[in-house]
């Protein structure tokens, strides 16, 4: 057995972490940060609790609000003009995973020529970005527990991947009362997402043994809480618990990468500018019953994990109890179980399928993975039809 595990990024959660942000970014040596952020979020109050504690430690900031769904370039490179102009020495990121995403593509465009499309690829960054820290509103995308930043190229419609060791952050900072007032359909988008990352990462032909714990801990921990955040929502223990498990899923996939659900809707947000979440949800029950015969046993294992009873079943028998789980969640989540309510058009099926393919995430989907497999997802997917794999 031979695998790497590596995880640098510190972790401070608890409510009202937030008020203490600036004495962490203090601790760190910094002294003034560009602030990413969207409208959504400023809109809502949340940056409030941020810019007390900044001033509170007699730091500087500035505010970009710019980031969109799905990120572009050209919205890196927006930020990146105003971290110049304020000579910021650290990014920090407030929001969801794009961002995240946009934040981490501003510090590594802060220390490196060209474009941030220039870098897509593994290993691509020349020089470490500036100091990145992640303050998640949202329980779905990990990514401030990740390596990696997916950012849209406007011109092809394809979200192009940059994966270093140096993009993660240096600090997490989890409040789950940043998270209380989430509309419903965030809230269910994201905890899918983060769903799906740990199912994913769990049966990757990339896991290894710590990954895998991770992951199939995200799951229980997402099967126990994610619901009760959908319909209670001012829960703030299963709040936490969903940001918990967000970070771990994260903390997994950042090892194992992911497989072909995510192959599948980064080509969806290029093309339709579907949201990310609800893509992975309403395609992940496709791409698992794709993928049970390779993968029986570890689907059983998240059954379980979901709450599934599998006592006499056949270890196939047991992996469709996790399949029938996620519907389940779809279902009282009023999320579609087809691509098509999402805007999914056949028109584009050729452009679907080779962008898909240009994922690394098809080389370690569990189940061998071919042009054809993912035209026959994406058809069954969009007819919501699972009875024909």
């Amino acid at each position: 057995m031979s695998f790497r595990y590596l995880m640098p990024t510190r972790v401070e959660c608890g409510n009202g972490m937030i008020q203490k942000a600036g004495q962490f970014i203090k601790e760190l040596g910094l002294s003034k940060v560009l602030i990413v952020t969207d409208k959504g979020v400023k809109d809502a109050g949340l940056l409030s609790g941020l810019v007390e504690s900044i001033h509170a430690a007699q730091l500087d900031y500035a505010v970009f609000d710019e980031v969109e769904p799905n990120p572009s370039a050209e919205t890196v490179h927006k930020g990146l003009d105003l971290l110049k102009l304020g000579n910021a020495d650290a990014v920090l990121a407030i929001g969801g995973g794009s961002s995240i995403d946009t934040a981490k593509g501003i510090a590594a465009m802060a220390t490196n020529p060209g474009n941030i499309l220039d870098y897509e690829g593994v290993g691509k960054l020349k020089a470490d970005p500036l100091p990145i820290i992640a303050v998640p509103t949202t329980a779905g995308t990990g990514s401030e527990a990740t390596a990696s930043t997916v950012i849209t190229n406007r011109e092809t419609h394809f979200k192009a991947a940059v994966i270093s060791p140096s993009l993660y952050p240096v600090l997490a900072i989890l409040d789950p009362e940043l998270t209380v007032g989430l509309p419903q359909g965030i809230t269910a988008a994201t905890g899918m997402d983060a769903l799906t990352h740990a199912i994913e990462s769990y049966t990757s032909k990339a896991a290894n043994p710590v990954s895998q714990a991770f992951a199939l801990h995200a799951v229980k921990m997402i099967g126990e809480n994610l619901l009760n955040s959908y319909f209670v929502g001012t829960d703030l223990k299963a709040r936490e618990n969903m940001l918990v498990a967000s970070l771990i899923a994260g903390a997994a996939f950042a090892q194992s990468r992911l497989g072909n659900v995510h192959a599948i809707s980064h080509t969806f947000g290029g093309v339709f500018n579907i949201p990310h979440g609800i893509a992975n949800a309403a395609l992940l029950p496709f791409v698992m019953k794709f993928n049970l015969p390779a993968c029986a046993a570890q689907y059983r294992d998240i059954a379980i994990a979901l709450g599934k009873n599998v006592d006499g079943l056949s270890v196939l028998e047991a992996g469709e109890k996790a399949i029938e789980a996620v519907i389940e969640m779809n279902q009282a989540m009023k999320i579609p179980l087809n691509i098509r309510d999402l805007g999914v058009d056949l028109e584009q099926l050729p452009k679907l399928v080779e962008d898909s393919m240009r994922s690394g995430n098809v080389l370690i989907n569990p189940r061998l993975t071919r042009a054809a497999d993912i035209q026959a997802i994406i058809e069954r997917a969009y007819h919501g039809n699972l009875e024909q794999f």
